[in-house]
């Protein structure tokens, strides 16, 4: 178990260190009261559970953390520069799975889930009227909001994300991610990057070998997707088991998003903000990671990772 003050300073030092080889942001303005280093630690510690939302957060950081924070700014000027660390959040993901060796990962499993932003039965358009709809999952039956694709390493590592609404099939969103990560662009950083010739273990819903050949042969993403079991050629079981099992690494971490970090508890205004808080919350799962390393623990231990003995 951590010490909640230990693993802020480790935090810290951990964004600082990365910011520094950053290149450094103008922007127009007064200057913000936290440094960039100092809101992004706080921004991605307010992702915790723990939290019940925003303003139990900043209540909890008046309360105990004024000491390693005494320019705490308002609660409304810190959430207006917490919008503005989408970019240095997904870089700073990717830079922990570097450290954590993503690339030296045999495979990355695949895999979509529904993020809930609304609930469907209310009346109205909501606030992501036109970028969430109404769509179905195996979880939750039909729900109204977004649909997050994630890519993990066998040890849990998240290298990279991508959303669509709800109604987006799988397929779809992997010609997407695979196409993105082969021509990256700057308006979607969460994508990640990978090397070429990766294997992406996945479930039934990217079947299609036309989809598998064209992904292989334009992007280098080889997809390992066992087919129908009433198909002409179907895998035996042990095969199939097999890859249900290396990728079940995914559904795990599509917990631990959910749970630990309150993404099943989001309820956003813009596009803009889900995705930067995915992005901390993926930043804060690497971290956990990185930290439970240290002393040998297992990666993906984060409920008994920080004692919660003060607030």
């Amino acid at each position: 178990m951590v010490d909640i003050d230990l693993f802020l300073t480790a935090l810290y030092v951990s964004v600082d260190d990365f910011l520094k080889t950053q290149p450094i942001e103008k922007r127009k303005g007064c200057d913000c009261k936290l440094a960039k280093s100092e809101a992004m630690t706080l921004f991605l510690f307010s992702q915790w559970r723990r939290f019940s939302s925003e303003r139990d957060f900043y209540r909890f950081a008046e309360k105990e953390l004024l000491s390693a924070f005494p320019n705490l700014p308002s609660r409304e000027q810190l959430n207006r520069q917490f919008r503005h660390l989408h970019y240095d959040v997904c870089h700073f993901f990717q830079h922990l799975a570097d450290i954590l060796d993503a690339d030296d990962a045999l495979y990355e499993a695949l895999d979509a889930s529904a993020v809930v932003t609304r609930d469907c039965k209310r009346r109205g358009f909501g606030w992501l009227f036109s970028e969430a709809n109404i769509g179905y999952s195996n979880r939750l039956g039909w729900f109204e909001g977004l649909k997050l694709l994630l890519s993990t390493t066998p040890d849990g590592v998240i290298t990279g994300f991508g959303i669509a609404s709800a109604s987006e099939k799988q397929k779809p969103m992997a010609e997407t991610f695979f196409y993105l990560r082969t021509y990256p662009s700057d308006n979607c950083p969460e994508i990640g990057s990978s090397k070429n010739g990766i294997y992406y273990p996945v479930d039934k819903g990217f079947e299609g070998k036309e989809n598998h050949r064209r992904w292989s042969d334009e992007y280098g993403a080889y997809v390992i997707c066992p087919p129908k079991r009433n198909a002409k050629k179907p895998w035996p079981k042990k095969l199939r088991r097999w890859v249900a099992s290396i990728r079940q690494i995914v559904e795990t971490v599509f917990d631990k998003l959910l749970n630990t970090f309150r993404l099943d508890k989001e309820r956003p205004h813009c596009l803009l903000g889900i995705k930067t808080r995915i992005a901390a919350k993926v930043a804060l799962h690497n971290f956990c990671i990185f930290i439970n390393q240290q002393p040998g623990r297992p990666n993906l231990a984060f409920a008994d990772l920080l004692g919660w003995s003060i607030g």
